[in-house]
């Protein structure tokens, strides 16, 4: 008889301070799920470093970080820990087949790799990550998992696994951390294909770490004066270091075209970014209207640059002046 594990579930805890939940196997009316207990002491004002294992490490260092595994089952769990390796494909954060394997992965141990949980219960595992004194700089993607679930037996050939994970950003270099940063480039109006309207905001990654998007838009000073929202951006957006995506929020279906005054608040982590233009979305369903491109940050330094040739004239000049009434008194 040929048998097979089915692997249903990978929930992931990013995006939120909450513990990530899948269904804790077949037929056992529950849920089990893990959530990640500390973060690092200079990352208390991190939101991601609530509910992810964000850090930054030099060769040879060493952390531990505890997880709780929680089953709101009304029976025992058998749970098992691993971990897989992850990328960033496509601007999204992305789990490899199974137990995929890169150099983080290789790095991250637990006290405990099975235990079982008691019904309506929870266990709390230490997870190591022990960075080699050899490791090179760069930054590395990988999920810490619980599975749990029911195996092939006689009366099923096909056995059913499910998991809840957390991801691990972890930049290994010597020194400081690279700094975080991002800007928002643009913002598009856009009717979506099922009528909806939406705003379509380019952000680029120009920081050394790998960011998660969020946020929110309002709407303000529309056709008589209406306001609207706030309207969560769309979840899920990652941008490795260089990286540029789209973040798109989804607006009411029965807004009127504008125009409007947009604000848009992005935030990854600590780094937060505001975006205001005027517009109006297009009538069509699958279209996107005239786009408004930001200025960046960096214009504002250009400003102060070109001031610098002014104020040396105006010492020149002062220099001249001083002298010619010295040329006056010695006459």
């Amino acid at each position: 008889m040929l048998t097979t594990t089915l692997l249903l579930t990978l929930a992931l805890g990013g995006g939120g301070p909450r513990a990530a939940a899948a269904s804790g196997g077949r037929d056992d009316g529950g849920r089990f799920g893990i959530q990640l207990l500390e973060a690092p002491v200079n990352r208390a004002n991190d939101p991601r470093a609530r509910y992810e294992i964000v850090d930054h490490l030099r060769p040879g260092s060493t952390i531990r970080r505890r997880v709780r595994v929680t089953n709101t089952s009304a029976k025992p769990l058998h749970v098992d820990m691993g971990a897989t390796a992850a990328t960033i494909e496509r601007h999204r954060f992305t789990a490899g087949a199974g137990s995929a394997r890169n150099e983080l992965t290789s790095w991250i141990s637990f006290d405990r790799p099975a235990f079982d949980v008691p019904a309506r219960g929870h266990a709390v595992v230490v997870t190591t990550i022990r960075v080699p004194g050899t490791a090179s700089e760069g930054e590395r993607y990988a999920i810490v998992w619980a599975q749990t679930g029911a195996p092939p037996s006689g009366t099923h050939n096909i056995g059913v696994a499910a998991r809840v994970g957390i991801r691990v950003y972890l930049d290994v270099g010597v020194g400081g951390e690279p700094a975080s940063d991002f800007q928002i480039e643009k913002l598009v109006p856009a009717r979506a294909g099922d009528g909806r309207p939406e705003v379509l905001a380019e952000v680029g990654n120009t920081g050394g770490r790998a960011l998660e998007m969020s946020g929110e838009l309002t709407l303000s000073d529309g056709p008589g004066g209406l306001r609207a929202g706030p309207f969560p951006a769309t979840l899920g957006t990652a941008l490795a270091p260089g990286d540029r995506a789209p973040v798109r929020v989804v607006l009411d279906r029965e807004l009127p075209d504008g125009p409007w005054d947009v604000r848009l608040e992005l935030s990854s982590g600590m780094i937060r970014r505001t975006a205001t233009a005027t517009l109006t979305f297009p009538a069509a369903g699958g279209t996107t209207g005239r786009p408004v491109w930001l200025r960046p940050a960096r214009v504002g330094v250009v400003a102060t640059a070109v001031a610098v040739p002014a104020l040396a004239a105006a010492g020149f000049l002062l220099v001249r002046r001083r002298r010619r009434a010295r040329e006056t008194g010695r006459a």
